[in-house]
């Protein structure tokens, strides 16, 4: 799977609405609100390959009224503590 990390910017009415809008798009994991920087919602999608990447942002993220701008970061590789616990769970019982 294929993890990318989309930054948002987006009219500052829209964004109450856009942030759920986007989190029921297929392919969109999570979708949050944020501050501190000129991005307004980062969502975070979850697909097979990179064509699936490019087909979620392209034809349907910037096509959510509210959208202004986007910047895409794809994800090389992904770390989390529960992967780690469950690449060790029962090792050394």
């Amino acid at each position: 799977m294929i993890n990318a990390f989309v930054l948002i910017k987006a009219r500052p009415e829209a964004i109450a609405e856009l942030a759920p809008a986007l989190a029921a798009i297929d392919g969109v994991r999570e979708a949050h609100s944020v501050a501190g920087s000129d991005t307004d919602i980062v969502v975070i999608v979850t697909v097979p390959d990179h064509s699936a990447v490019a087909a979620v942002v392209t034809e349907q993220i910037v096509m959510v009224p509210g959208v202004i701008d986007t910047q895409t970061m794809i994800a090389f590789r992904s770390f989390s503590d529960a992967q780690l616990d469950a690449t060790y769970e029962g090792f050394g019982d």
